[in-house]
């Protein structure tokens, strides 16, 4: 292949990557933003084995890398549950910041001695941030999967040990630089995965979406500079694009989030101790039945649906959606209540009620509807509870304090779908399902929503 037929395809591989994320930025379009930049990165994948003058020794090799990630990575994108997609989604970015790691290090050891300081310089920059990537994402997959404590991990003179890490870690990259060494090279990269693991430790799992999107932030990075050493322009521009969306996201969530992000990161050292208290610890709450529920909603001029992580464990997204499809043709105003950081990822209910083919009108975000509550009649909380919390003001100190929520307590009426009185992801109780205006509706939110659809239609 000639070396301008390379270079125009690179242009347009690049441009694809740049019109899927404008697609990305929109419900609406999403689906084709992610098609497009999928045909990119498949043409990419393609290109690199048409490379002018580059020599593929070993061709038999990276078609059986290519060969094992299609067969462990296409089942698992087919097969995952929407529950599961965030920790998915940090699995696979975490991969992908040691993958970038590994061929900065690799180019290394092939360049030896006559690398030159700028390349040294990229490379140490890339094996750092790849295996903070890489640790800090295993971490967050383990806390989405509860495989281990949601909670902040903090212990005596933890951040004294972060900030030493952090400085061992810079200390060998100077090393790295100024001797050229293999040694330094390799406890550079353990120190920064060590890092990697005491950065996201402290951090809490109502504030995992937003590390989430750092990692991913951090991993673009990473491949922008790979790029550089492998003089690769298509991975410097891929790179930027994931490195600049991933930040700017991560400063939104942030501020979705009422707090900076140096204190989403570290605030567990400086937090007040909380009194966990049981859930539902001898304390009356209302319940009611499906047909109680369908009453409500039949005889309601507004209602809300606050969308979350119980939403999607249930799979109940269709059902919702049925329901209110009948309500709406009942003449009733059905909206959908967005909060940004609504359950384990940026966008995970989007996510889940495009799969249910819902309206983007029906979807407003939190800023444009929480005016609207104190004229709604009834909000129907499915699988929701931190985004809903009145501790987020009421609390300081809580984990989820200065968290900007969606104001459902001004609603005249308030029910929540839940399985029972354990507390949200943050792991705080709500106050709200004890108040006289709100009723639960104990049970699976797809079966408990079946019954309302039917109740409704007999209404």
């Amino acid at each position: 292949m000639s070396r301008n037929l390379y270079d125009v395809l690179g242009l347009f591989v690049s441009v694809c990557f740049i019109m899927a994320l404008k697609g990305l930025s929109s419900p609406k379009s999403a689906r084709r933003g992610n098609l497009i930049g999928a045909f990119g990165a498949t043409v990419a994948t393609v290109l690199v084995f048409f490379e002018p003058g580059s020599s593929h020794h070993h061709i038999a090799l990276i078609l059986g890398a290519v060969l094992f990630g299609v067969v462990v990575g296409v089942p698992a994108a087919r097969k995952i549950q929407m529950t599961q997609m965030p920790q998915l989604v940090a699995l696979f970015n975490g991969v992908g910041g040691g993958a970038a790691a590994l061929v900065a290090i690799v180019e290394y050891l092939k360049l030896g001695s006559t690398a030159s300081t700028p390349d040294v310089v990229a490379t140490v920059f890339t094996v750092i941030v790849g295996c903070v990537s890489f640790s800090g994402s295993i971490i967050t997959f383990l806390k989405l999967q509860e495989l281990m404590t949601t909670r902040p991990v903090v212990f005596p003179g933890g951040r004294f040990v972060i900030a030493g890490t952090l400085v061992g870690v810079l200390g060998t990259a100077g090393w790295v630089i100024n001797s050229l060494g293999t040694a330094p090279l390799l406890i550079m990269g353990a120190l920064a995965l060590a890092f990697g693991v005491l950065f996201v430790l402290p951090v809490g799992g109502a504030d995992v979406p937003i590390v989430i999107s750092l990692l991913n932030a951090f991993t673009g990075l990473t491949v922008a500079a790979s790029g550089y050493v492998l003089q690769a322009t298509l991975l410097i521009v891929a790179g930027t694009l994931v490195g600049a969306s991933g930040t700017i996201l991560t400063r939104l969530m942030a501020t979705a989030m009422g707090r900076s992000l140096f204190g989403t990161l570290f605030g567990a050292f400086t937090a007040k101790p909380q009194a966990i208290s049981e859930a539902g610890e001898a304390r009356p709450v209302k319940s009611g039945s499906a047909e109680d529920v369908a009453i409500l909603l039949n005889y309601a001029q507004r209602v809300v649906i606050v969308p979350g992580f119980g939403l999607a464990v249930a799979q109940a997204q269709h059902t919702v959606r049925e329901m209110a499809d009948l309500l709406t043709s009942k003449g009733i105003d059905v909206a959908y209540g967005i909060h940004p950081v609504a359950g384990r990822m940026p966008g995970h209910m989007n996510v889940l009620l495009a799969e249910a083919n819902v309206p983007y009108e029906q979807l407003v975000e939190m800023e444009e509807i929480n005016p609207t509550f104190p004229q709604t009649d009834v909000v129907l909380v499915v699988g929701a509870n931190d985004v809903v919390n009145p501790a987020a003001k009421t609390t300081p100190g809580c984990p989820i304090y200065g968290m900007p929520i969606l104001d459902v307590a001004q609603a005249g009426n308030v029910i929540f779908l839940k399985r029972s009185m354990r507390p949200g992801f943050a792991g705080i109780e709500n106050e709200l399902l004890y108040d006289a205006k709100t009723t639960l509706l104990f049970g699976d939110a797809k079966e408990s929503l079946t019954k309302v659809v039917s109740a409704l239609k007999n209404l």
